[in-house]
């Protein structure tokens, strides 16, 4: 399930293959000045793997104040570096971001060949966007603001292949040797929440009549086996196992593993399992019954849930989506939340 604009694509590296330490000089520490940058900050985390700096992310000028729209200036078309570069325009001295927490921060990003800016961001209004540092983000963007601490205004010079790939992105006007130029300001950070259950821990229930059945692996990928009947016409759900955890209430981030089947052709169009790790997202960004599925389940359970596609991805032919007009089914382990 994705829902951001700027979400990892299956065809793009997870991580970048250049996040070096950072040697500074006189002559780049100059040249950086010279460009409105200072070099990457020292975190609080010596540990932490922090993109380099470059000539790319050095040669892009910043100004302006915290919080408040920037002004960006670089020459285009704008050198692909080979992999992500990172300089710190304003270095704060809050929690440093690592790999897992959540960020709220103010962006704009534009492009290398041309300068636009691709999000049209309205930085007035105060207010933020929250990224998952989570692997779900294109890895540039994930690896500009890893290492950041809180109050720092950061560039990253994003080359594509740790962007929109080889393909580029014709919806933004990205083509595919283009660069992204990614201007965050770093306002707050959640830390990662406690690790997640590997699967759901809860008791067995007892099975529901006429509803699908579920046979578990060893580490607890389900095999769903649906019932050669019509799709049911109304939204059923049972609990397979009932965990002792925290109810998830409307409105909370939740991690997951999950699996969606078509009713008719029984076929899996979706799972997290067979991508070795669980998903992460909000109850409201999803579909309405997936979202009935969780709200006042608690960490632990395992559900079943048959949707009818009022609740899903609507009737048929009211959307290009190939799952218009279907029944779904899902199979999910709730293990955690934050």
């Amino acid at each position: 399930m994705r829902f951001a604009s700027f979400s990892r694509i299956s065809t793009v590296s997870r991580h970048s293959t250049a996040r070096t330490g950072v040697l500074v000089t006189a002559g780049l520490v100059a040249a950086l000045a010279l460009a409105g940058c200072t070099p990457a900050a020292p975190t609080a985390d010596p540990d932490c793997d922090v993109a380099p700096s470059g000539s790319a992310s050095s040669s892009i000028t910043v100004t302006g104040d915290f919080e408040k729209e920037p002004t960006v200036d670089f020459a285009i078309p704008l050198k692909t570096p080979k992999a992500t570069e990172r300089s710190v325009v304003i270095a704060g001295d809050g929690d440093t971001v690592a790999e897992g927490d959540t960020v709220n921060v103010m962006f704009s990003i534009y492009s290398g060949a041309t300068s636009d800016d691709i999000t049209g961001a309205d930085w007035t209004t105060g207010e933020t966007t929250e990224f998952p540092l989570d692997g779900s983000l294109l890895p540039g963007l994930q690896s500009t603001m890893l290492c950041s601490t809180v109050g720092s205004r950061v560039v990253g010079v994003i080359p594509p292949v740790d962007a929109f790939g080889d393909t580029g992105s014709a919806d933004l006007g990205i083509g595919a040797d283009d660069s992204l130029v990614f201007v965050v300001d770093i306002v707050s950070v959640k830390e990662a929440a406690d690790p997640a259950l590997p699967k759901a821990d809860g008791v067995d229930q007892a099975p529901v009549e006429g509803m699908p059945t579920v046979e578990l692996a060893d580490d607890g990928r389900p095999t769903v086996t649906i019932p050669d009947t019509a799709p049911p016409t109304e939204f059923q759900l049972a609990v397979l196992k009932k965990g002792d955890g925290a109810e998830v209430a409307d409105g909370d981030d939740v991690t997951v593993h999950y699996e969606g089947l078509n009713w008719v052709t029984k076929e899996i169009f979706d799972e997290s399992w067979s991508r070795g790790t669980p998903a992460n997202f909000n109850t409201g960004q999803v579909i309405e019954g997936f979202t009935k599925a969780l709200v006042g389940q608690t960490v632990g359970s395992q559900v079943i849930v048959v949707i009818p596609p009022a609740m899903g991805y609507g009737e048929a032919g009211s959307s290009d989506n190939a799952l218009a007009g279907q029944t779904l089914v899902f199979v999910v382990d709730i293990l955690g939340i934050g």
